[in-house]
């Protein structure tokens, strides 16, 4: 994986890529508290400190909700393959 940071007047876009494969629950969550949680190198030590254990919080919150929408997913489409008389494909889809 690499990262390409693109700068302009309008703000930042940041390009995550992958091979063969999408971005894990993980990857995800680190990309959103980045642009959710913003800690200033200019900030009170303590508060700095209680930001990143906040920060961190929120990652572990984000990565456990994503996994869950997964889960989820995995279920409707197995259900609607199951509701169209497709059961060996949402036999396999629950194996994945």
């Amino acid at each position: 994986m690499f990262s390409v940071d693109i700068k302009n007047d309008c703000g930042t876009v940041d390009v995550q890529t992958t091979v063969d494969r999408g971005h894990t629950p993980e990857e995800l969550a680190g990309f959103a508290v980045e642009k959710i949680i913003q800690i200033a190198d200019s900030a009170d030590p303590v508060l700095k400190q209680q930001a990143h254990a906040f920060r961190e919080k929120m990652y572990w919150v984000i990565v456990h909700t994503a996994k869950q929408a997964i889960k989820s997913d995995r279920t409707t489409l197995s259900n609607n393959l199951v509701n169209n008389g497709q059961e060996d494909l949402a036999k396999l889809l629950r194996t994945i």
